[in-house]
């Protein structure tokens, strides 16, 4: 009998618990695994990876949830609370309807209830690094989204093994960080709006063999180092979603589609790829994006359709057919209400 090996994902960064703070004031705050480390690699777990989170999550109930939640797609936590633990970060995303109707989402690091300020994310630490890097001999992809010394040494390590590291920049770091980080990356995915900080991804001496820029519901631009010398930049339009409901999270799913799609077998897997495999790869990337559109959450439709409807729909979308409502009522609300370090236990404040 063959043996299928899986395709293997490391991955540190923000790791959080998302509370999400429905637009129909009669639903409960639903809990998540979130952020945009937790989102990826929740996601490629779904999509069939074997998905490794590098965090110091400890025995708080945010880190709880966080863990129960990624088990439940498969995600693997061997490495998920290395020394010395610390507190989970949580982020309160509120859906709100603007006054043309459309709904958008915004985000608070501060509790409803008490309004203290949530626990933050704090990096692995360089004693962590010697722990994981063992285990990094077959991994096909190394992912990170927020920068540390740790961060950058695993990255170095998968990527001596063979591993591609893919880096999505959250927020700006130091010039010697986000230099070094740039220098190591081989795909480099960022916002427009990011785009002030992030220089020279294409500089000679770099590793980029891809860099992708996102343009929100304007699409994506992208160019390349896999043909002769640096492509000019190539833009993709949006697939349309079907439904916008709460955009919160397409990006992620755009990323780990991209990855999903054109990385399989690290670095040489990329190459074999090629020009055509990485545009097939976006496209696969913004189809995501476009379902995940339909639901409240980063992650909600995971909870909402089966496996085999949630492939169907994207089959749908790729050959733009799909353009009925997803119309599904996300099932795991949560029963227990998560509250954050500061306050007693009890409900949440109003919306």
């Amino acid at each position: 009998m063959t043996t299928v090996t899986r395709p293997k994902v490391f991955g540190t960064g923000l790791i959080a618990l998302d509370l999400v703070i429905s637009l129909n004031l009669g639903t409960p705050i639903r809990s998540w695994a979130g952020g945009t480390c937790g989102n990826v690699l929740s996601i490629l777990a779904y999509l069939g990876w074997d998905a490794y989170p590098v965090s110091r999550m400890n025995s708080d109930v945010a880190s709880d949830h966080v863990r129960a939640d990624m088990k439940r797609w498969g995600v693997h936590l061997d490495w998920a609370n290395c020394v010395p633990t610390t507190n989970t970060p949580m982020v309160v995303q509120e859906i709100r309807r603007r006054r043309d109707g459309r709904s958008h989402h915004r985000f608070s690091w501060s509790c409803p209830s008490c309004g203290t300020c949530l626990p933050p994310y704090k990096a692995i630490t360089v004693d962590a690094v010697e722990r994981v890097k063992p285990a990094l001999v077959d991994a096909s992809v190394f992912f990170l989204d927020r920068l540390s010394r740790g961060a950058l040494a695993l990255a170095a390590e998968a990527s001596a093994r063979g591993a591609l590291v893919v880096f999505e920049p959250s927020n700006k770091s130091t010039n010697k960080l986000m230099a070094e980080a740039l220098t190591l990356s081989h795909i480099v995915k960022y916002a427009n709006d990011r785009h002030s900080f992030i220089r020279s991804v294409m500089a000679n001496g770099s590793a980029a063999l891809l860099e992708v820029q996102t343009l929100g519901e304007k699409g994506l631009k992208y160019r390349h180092r896999l043909g002769r010398g640096i492509s000019d930049w190539m833009y993709l339009e949006a697939v349309t979603a079907p439904q916008l409901t709460d955009a919160c999270g397409s990006g992620d799913w755009c990323t780990a589609g991209l990855i999903a799609k054109a990385t399989i077998g690290g670095q040489e897997g990329l190459r074999c790829a090629g020009a055509r495999g990485v545009r097939a790869a976006l496209r696969y990337g913004q189809a995501l994006a476009a379902w995940n559109c339909g639901f409240e959450g980063a992650r909600g439709g995971m909870y909402a359709v089966s496996r085999q409807a949630f492939k169907s729909q994207i089959t749908s979308l790729l050959n733009g057919q799909f353009d009925s409502t997803h119309n599904a009522r996300v099932k795991n609300i949560a029963a227990q209400v998560v509250t954050c370090p500061a306050c007693t236990p009890g409900p949440p404040g109003p919306h």
